[in-house]
């Protein structure tokens, strides 16, 4: 057997489950600078359209290989559609608007506010019970924010509307979490989020040619091709087939954990591959954000019998 380490919330997981989320973290966390490397060679529609669509192909080939039943029943396509609208639609469009706006650390702050919307939506329009743990996530999301907020209106040069295009867009996926929850769908997550993957594209698709100037291939830099190559293998293809080969076996507070270090190597490797200066507000709000994360994720201990 392989040997194992302790997990942080009383599981166990093997040493190649903790390399894996250790380059599942690194992965989605570089791609925050990733996309922002993009943005300034591309439109973001034809970015997201374009990384999107050869991301889930490939995606697509992989699960039908490994045998996965691919094809919905009739009902399931209405259900993928929806579930679709703010998984896919909703918080990747919105999102790649928000990284064109911001500093690419301070949109991956903002945008994995989404735990916090989560448990609030569940709050809200599921009755679900609001702990003292949520209401101390939602005081340090909101500290995060009104940091954030504050350093961009203080600049003239500053984007608050970036900082609305990620809230919106973390609310999106929240509002999708929720719903994919509570889907009674016969496929598996990964067959729902392939073809999630492929009917948004189709839109973004239509949206891009539609709404902005045709990019000219020609014209791409070396970098360029770089970065969308790490968007169509890496982000849509290697780190998804990671994350659904392990999701459902990880500790709750081993997934908190790598959810919490995303927005941290996001804004770490923007020093190194976009030069971005983080400011004292980004740090402050990033140790918000992650309190906030291990608030509503971190799994609580249950009393043991007395003996």
């Amino acid at each position: 057997m392989p040997p194992r380490h302790q997990g942080a919330g009383g599981g166990l997981i093997s040493r190649r489950q903790a390399w894996a989320l250790a380059a599942l973290t690194l992965m989605w966390g570089v791609n925050w600078p990733m996309m922002k490397l993009s943005l300034q060679g591309m439109t973001p529609l034809y970015f997201r359209a374009s990384t999107m669509s050869l991301g889930a192909a490939w995606l697509f080939a992989f699960v039908t290989l490994r045998g996965e039943r691919m094809r919905p029943s009739g009902r399931e396509w209405a259900a993928i559609a929806s579930l679709g609208l703010p998984n896919v639609l909703g918080w990747h469009t919105l999102s790649i608007f928000g990284v064109q706006e911001l500093a690419s650390g301070r949109a991956a702050i903002l945008g994995f506010t989404m735990p916090i919307f989560t448990v609030l939506i569940g709050a809200v329009f599921f009755g679900e019970r609001i702990t003292p743990r949520v209401r101390l996530a939602v005081l340090c999301a909101g500290t995060a924010i009104g940091l954030l907020l504050w350093h961009e209106l203080q600049r003239l040069s500053g984007r608050p509307t970036g900082v609305a295009w990620m809230l919106s867009a973390a609310l999106c996926w929240a509002l999708g979490t929720v719903l994919f929850r509570r889907a009674h769908l016969t496929l598996s997550p990964v067959v729902v989020t392939v073809w999630m993957l492929l009917l948004g594209s189709g839109v973004l698709w239509a949206l891009a040619l539609t709404l902005e100037p045709t990019p000219d291939p020609a014209t791409f830099s070396t970098t360029l091709w770089i970065s969308l190559a790490y968007g169509v293998l890496v982000n849509y293809g290697v780190a998804q087939i990671i994350w659904f080969g392990m999701a459902r076996n990880l500790p709750p507070a081993t997934s908190a954990m790598s959810i919490m270090a995303i927005p941290l190597v996001g804004t770490l490797s923007a020093t190194f591959i976009l030069g971005e200066s983080p400011h004292w507000q980004d740090w402050l709000a990033m140790v918000f954000v992650m309190l906030a994360i291990a608030s509503v994720l971190w799994p609580t201990r249950k009393p043991t019998a007395s003996s």
